[in-house]
């Protein structure tokens, strides 16, 4: 389909423009009053005839959809996916063979357990939702942030989600995992474990969508045009790195902007900073189906990229924002079934079990079998079907609507009913031979090598912050039981990890794990393998100003910073303008109450007069700001006036490095005492620690 039609095609389901035109209702009746309704007099009674009251009122009450059930919260964006080169030795799929061809993309990024007006930054799992609209039908890669899942088997995602949504009691606590109901399933479940392990590290607290990885979570097949099928596991990988918050940032980014991460993307794409990711895939042929030590089929392992490497395939890009959230990301819907020629499923039986829920769930929330047919969901491939009728049917239908039929010369034909392919999907031929049953495979039964694989593989900050994640949510758990028997668990993934929780949460160290440890570890797990390209594109930094700053030396940073693709906000503890060291005017972009460095990577105290550094260095919000950025591992630069600010801190156990002479850089703390502009050395170190993004073993600070 050219361009042309596309663009065609999508503005016919666009609402008539606004400004053409006065008000109107959905009749078409020009209106010419909509404040009042129609009454019997001033005072008197409304009129039920006053039909553009009634129509305004009713269509208001009938406005919300109910929203997910999980992956309520959401954002998403526009895009396109483009392959490196051919991929047909392993897959048929057209939207993976020709590198000249883009498919355009929808994906939506979305939290797992609260409600859509919960926050962005709470510890739950990130759906990675992709809908490709390729030349032979929509395919929807439907996958989340972390490559494994919670439970083995679909039959248990209603227990899974009832013990992870709120206590039913008092519907308590919103968008988050630390209560009684989800601890007592888990503890119960020794599958979870793993995911429990993801879920109590960092990956669990993104900074940006735009920072995230992907994975399709289960084994897929691709098919080639010989029939040959090989296994798959679907990887993304971001451009700018994998980085994280941390855990006490994203308790305050809560309250400061609990859109935090929609923000991100939004204003990122606006300003040109497009996200951008590559897709990635482990290749298993099938006769090396039983070649590892657990199940390919297993939804809770992965593959370690030591053993199948990931293999790049072709980047995606988004550069464009919806332009109604509603119609565009609240309507848009993804189904595991949609796949096309050359992609197809394995018996992974919680991928089984979604091929049916995700179907399900969209016909009570889109209201019928039609919405397919809205704009976001639309095929550009062309659709030509015998279904009819229903709920918000939108095209008008003629000829016959059955096959076969004479009636109407036959069509639509069958595909490859003239000979050759045709583009048709066929299921891959995979024998299938057993009795019914109710039992799971023997081959899923470990439930603790991958775990302790994960621990294993972690960083020491890493495994920092997983120990304090456990105390924070076993901590809020109010049964003694149910913490006591989760330590017992993680005996069997690590006795350090159980022994360091039991500690911080009050119950006795366990006894002696069933299951022996291995020492294993993969590093590709850890975030310090996924720094990404060492650039600082995008990443906040805030520039504190007061009275008698070097506007200059503000200017040159500003640019030097912008340059490399960050962005530089003024913050001043009062909106407008400061007067800088040269008497002259210069604009804050923000109030400091307004604000906190929560919200920014990294923080430059420039210098100026005395009244600059005075007022830097006593200054309750920007003291707090600097605090704040130092304890969470940020950059930190200061120059002249601002060096001596900085030391104000040291007390309080901030540690500045060297006599002060030339550019000093130390565990992210970049300093240099010059008056005037900065030098070359000062802003490629500063540029070098913003693009680290954390500086970890910093001295705590006393207070």
């Amino acid at each position: 389909m050219s361009e042309d039609r596309k663009q065609r095609q999508r503005a016919e389901h666009h609402a008539d423009d606004p400004r053409e035109g006065p008000l109107t209702t959905d009749q078409g009746v020009v209106v010419d009053h909509t404040d009042d309704a129609l009454s019997a007099g001033e005072r008197g009674p409304t009129l039920m005839e006053d039909f553009h009251f009634r129509e305004k009122l009713t269509h208001f009450d009938h406005e919300r959809i109910p929203e997910r059930v999980v992956h309520a919260r959401g954002a998403g964006a526009y895009g396109y996916f483009e392959p490196y080169a051919s991929c047909g030795a392993f897959t048929r799929a057209a939207f993976l063979q020709d590198p000249s061809v883009r498919t355009p993309v929808f994906v939506r990024f979305s939290t797992v357990q609260g409600p859509r007006g919960s926050a962005d930054t709470v510890r739950d799992v990130r759906g990675f939702a992709t809908k490709f609209y390729t030349s032979e039908g929509n395919f929807d890669l439907v996958g989340n942030n972390m490559p494994v899942f919670f439970i083995q088997d679909g039959i248990k995602f209603p227990d899974f989600v009832h013990a992870l949504k709120p206590e039913p009691h008092n519907e308590i606590p919103t968008g988050a995992s630390a209560h009684d109901t989800l601890w007592d399933f888990v503890s119960l479940q020794p599958e979870t474990l793993h995911m429990m392990m993801w879920l109590m590290s960092d990956r669990a607290i993104p900074r940006s969508y735009r920072m995230m990885q992907g994975f399709g979570v289960h084994t897929f097949r691709f098919v080639n045009a010989r029939g040959e099928s090989t296994f798959v596991k679907f990887h993304w990988k971001p451009k700018l790195g994998v980085h994280s918050l941390v855990w006490d940032e994203a308790q305050e980014c809560q309250g400061r902007d609990p859109d935090f991460n929609r923000r991100d993307l939004w204003q990122s794409i606006e300003a040109g900073e497009y996200a951008e990711y590559e897709l990635g895939v482990q290749l298993v042929p099938e006769w090396d189906e039983f070649a590892f030590d657990f199940d390919l089929l297993d939804p809770t392992k992965i593959i370690p990229e030591e053993q199948v490497p990931v293999q790049p395939l072709g980047r995606l890009v988004l550069d464009r924002n919806p332009e109604n959230f509603f119609a565009e990301t609240e309507q848009v819907a993804f189904h595991l079934g949609n796949v096309v020629p050359g992609i197809d499923f394995t018996n992974d039986p919680l991928l089984q079990a979604r091929l049916f829920s995700y179907l399900d769930t969209q016909l009570i929330r889109l209201g019928g079998p039609n919405f397919s047919q809205l704009p976001v969901n639309r095929p550009v491939a062309p659709v030509r079907t015998n279904q009819r009728d229903g709920y918000h049917q939108s095209a008008i239908h003629s000829g016959t609507s059955y096959s076969p039929n004479s009636l109407g010369g036959g069509c639509p034909v069958i595909g490859g009913a003239g000979g050759g392919d045709g583009g048709v999907f066929r299921h891959h031929a995979e024998h299938i031979d057993g009795a019914k049953i109710r039992r799971r495979s023997s081959s899923f039964q470990d439930h603790y090598s991958q775990a302790t694989l994960f621990w294993n593989s972690m960083s020491d900050w890493e495994k920092e912050h997983i120990v304090q994640a456990f105390r924070f949510e076993l901590g809020k758990v109010g049964s003694v039981s149910i913490r006591e028997r989760t330590v017992q668990e993680l005996s069997n993934v690590d006795e350090g990890l159980a022994g360091s929780v039991a500690e911080g949460i009050g119950v006795a160290r366990p006894e002696q794990p069933a299951v022996q440890h291995h020492k294993l570890c993969s590093p590709a797990l850890s975030q310090e393998s996924l720094r990404g390209d060492g650039s600082i594109r995008t990443r906040q930094i805030a520039v504190l100003v007061t009275a008698g700053v070097d506007a200059v030396q503000v200017r040159e940073m500003r640019e030097a910073l912008s340059e490399r693709g960050a962005v530089v906000e003024a913050l001043a503890p009062h909106d407008g303008t400061v007067s800088g060291s040269d008497g002259q005017e210069h604009p804050v972009d923000r109030a400091l109450p307004t604000v906190a460095s929560v919200l920014y990577d990294a923080v430059l105290l420039p210098g100026g007069g005395p009244a600059n550094a005075r007022e830097l260095a006593g200054d309750d919000a920007v003291i707090r700001f600097v605090r704040d950025a130092y304890r969470h591992g940020k950059a930190i630069g200061a120059l002249g006036s601002g060096v001596g600010a900085l030391a104000t801190l040291e007390p309080r156990g901030l540690h500045i490095a060297g006599d002060g002479a030339g550019t000093v850089s130390d565990r992210g703390v970049v300093t240099d005492t010059a008056d005037g502009l900065a030098s070359v050395d000062f802003v490629h170190a500063f540029v070098e620690a913003v693009a680290a993004h954390r500086h970890r073993g910093r001295p705590r600070l006393l207070c």
